[in-house]
């Protein structure tokens, strides 16, 4: 059986950070959960997390990123490319099946297993089964509204849980203020 688990939504716009998350889990082709909480606040509170993939292996990278947190704190970029360096060489870490998205308050970063930290340019990125769809929406949203980013996150994941069976209009979103 093969678990499919979300859309995670992250958008810096007009002096905010937004990330959010559906809430559904799936088994196979059934829903076992549809309130499920994808998104996290670490450390003090002005770092957030959005995970895909499987729970569990999930849960433990976000935890194994919290101590890269503290090891560099003040360092998300320090932080979460520590946590590619040992996810991707360490033997048992390799096979977890997850990816990441955390924010802060001036960087927003994609951390998978195959050692990638990737910063998108437009400030919008997407994980998940309708990752590309939101941020199909968010980009749109961004362009030619004045919704503010918690909005268009709001928005984006309910145009892309209207297309992907995999994602719900059950949506936690965090914010936080970006520094200049």
């Amino acid at each position: 059986m093969k678990i499919h688990a979300t859309t995670i939504l992250s958008v810096r716009h007009a002096g905010t950070v937004a990330l959010g998350g559906d809430g559904q889990v799936t088994l196979d082709t059934s829903i076992v959960k549809s309130d499920s909480v994808k998104v996290r606040r670490l450390g003090d509170g002005s770092v957030l997390c959005g995970f895909a993939g499987t729970g569990a292996d999930a849960f433990a990278l976000m935890e194994r990123f919290e101590q890269k947190l503290k090891d560099y704190p003040s360092n998300v970029p320090r932080a979460a490319t520590e946590l590619a360096k040992e996810w991707r060489t360490d033997r048992a870490l390799r096979r977890l099946q997850a990816l990441m998205v955390v924010v802060d308050s001036r960087h927003t970063l994609l951390i998978s297993g195959t050692g990638d930290v990737i910063q998108p340019s437009d400030g919008i990125l997407g994980i998940g089964s309708g990752g590309n769809l939101a941020v199909a929406a968010a980009r749109g949203l961004t362009r030619h509204t004045q919704l503010s980013a918690g909005e268009i996150v709001r928005e984006a994941l309910g145009i892309a849980a209207d297309i992907d069976i995999y994602t719900n209009h059950n949506v936690v979103v965090e914010e936080i203020r970006c520094l200049p």
